[in-house]
This record gives structure tokens, C-alpha cells and sequence, in this order.
């Protein structure tokens, strides 16, 4: 427990934190504009994504807007579930959804499983969001979220931008990567992010750091459960739920 004080004393106490927060507040700016600034790198390769509506290419998946964010997520071609932290993720999306279109970016999630293991677990969620499949092209290999067996058996693999060990890497990872469609139809790829650095996206978390007890964790998240794997999870009753 902490230490129990005065309503002065905590006010001091406060005010010094605030000044902290104020300066991560003033370096997440920069450090914003820092990414807005990045240079940007054309994307050459054609990519074909199998989705509900059939095969769209990378430039469909803009859905007519010229911002695009693909999230890495990890669901493998001979996984029975998805990644738990991914979908723990992923629970934030849709809400989201109708704030991101307005402003001109889409947003869609992106695996190298079949479109049918793909569906299936999204129907399973309960999610609405955009989810294609990879399973039929390299843009996971291209982007450092997948690694063949032959990569794994190396000495390292490419990830978050450095040369990792491979024995502590996996046939999937998490990421996030934006591209920019101009008017004449080039894509750029503007940015990615690996590891922890998608972990804003996670709103819960937010919250959590401003609870009492914080995220209240031994490892990294691993509190976290699928939503309908928490032992007081509402059960779906309806194929609608």
C-alpha cells in the first residue's frame, strides 16, 4: 500500500508528477512531428490480398482514401487463434473506425492466415473491422512480422529495425505500418512500428495507468485473456453477437 498522507502534502506530491507528465506531453509532440517528417520510400511491389469481397490489390485497400494503416496482426496459417496481445488490440478498432474514415484514413488488419481461419475467428470476436489475408503474397515477409522456418534457423532475423536472435523470434510478430496514396495512384510507405510501440493503440491500458494499482502485471500484459476467455466473459448467444 502507499504511503497515506495529507490532501496537502499529496497536492505538493501531485503537482511535482504534473510537471512530468507536462514534459512526456511536449515530447510526444516532437516526437510526433519527428514521424510526420520521416521520409517516405515508394512502394514498387504488387500485392494481391484475398479478402470477403475477393482479391484486392494493395492500392484497393485504401477503400477510395489516401491514408492506409495495416496492422500486423498475428494470426499464422496453421494457428488455431489469434495472437491474445493482437487481439487485445484489435478490441479498440472498431470504435474507432467511423473518426479514422472521416479523416481520410482506413484501417485494416492484415494476417498470413487463409481468409477462412481469418474470418472465422474474427466471427468468433465479434469484430466489424476490415481483416484480409496475405496468406497468397510476401507483404508480411517484406514487412518483418513473418519468418519462414529457414529464417528461424539462422543466427538472426530483421525486427523493430535491427538484427534480432532468432531463437527468440517466432513465425509471426506484431507491427503497425502506414503508406500514402497520391492522386496519380503511387504508394509510399510512410511508417512502421514493432514490438511495444502499437501499445498506445490500446486504450485499456491508457486507463490502466491512471488506475490505482496501474496494469498490475509480472510480464508484460500478461494479465491479458481473449474477451471471451475471462472467466466472467458474456458468452455469445446469436450468430449476430
Amino acid at each position: 500500500m502507499n504511503q497515506v498522507v495529507s490532501r496537502d502534502v499529496w497536492l505538493e506530491a501531485r503537482r511535482q508528477l504534473l510537471a512530468r507528465e507536462k514534459e512526456a506531453t511536449h515530447l510526444r509532440d516532437r516526437v510526433n512531428a519527428e514521424r510526420l517528417a520521416l521520409p517516405w520510400v515508394k512502394v514498387d511491389k504488387d500485392y494481391i490480398f484475398d479478402t470477403p469481397a475477393g482479391r484486392k490489390t494493395l492500392a484497393d485497400l485504401f477503400d477510395g482514401r489516401s491514408q492506409l494503416i495495416v496492422y500486423h496482426f498475428m494470426l499464422g496459417p496453421d494457428w488455431d487463434a489469434g495472437c491474445t496481445g493482437c487481439s487485445f488490440l484489435a478490441d479498440h478498432f472498431d470504435g474507432a473506425l467511423p473518426h479514422l474514415n472521416h479523416h481520410d484514413v482506413t484501417l485494416v488488419a492484415v494476417s498470413r492466415a487463409p481468409l477462412e481461419k481469418v474470418d472465422a475467428y474474427k466471427k468468433r470476436m465479434g469484430w466489424g473491422f476490415p481483416w484480409v489475408s496475405s496468406f497468397s503474397n510476401d507483404f508480411n515477409f517484406d514487412y518483418h512480422v513473418s519468418f519462414s522456418k529457414e529464417q528461424l534457423a539462422g543466427e538472426t532475423v530483421f525486427y523493430n529495425f535491427t538484427p534480432m536472435d532468432a531463437a527468440e523470434g517466432y513465425d509471426e510478430l506484431p507491427g503497425l505500418s502506414s503508406f500514402y496514396k497520391d492522386e496519380s495512384g503511387n504508394i509510399f510507405h510512410t511508417y512502421s512500428s514493432y514490438a511495444r510501440g502499437p501499445e498506445e493503440l490500446i486504450g485499456t491500458l491508457m486507463i490502466l495507468d491512471r488506475a490505482p494499482k496501474g496494469r498490475n502485471e509480472s510480464s508484460t500484459m500478461n494479465f491479458v485473456r481473449r474477451h471471451d476467455e475471462y472467466e466472467d466473459a458474456a458468452k455469445a448467444h446469436s450468430c449476430c453477437h
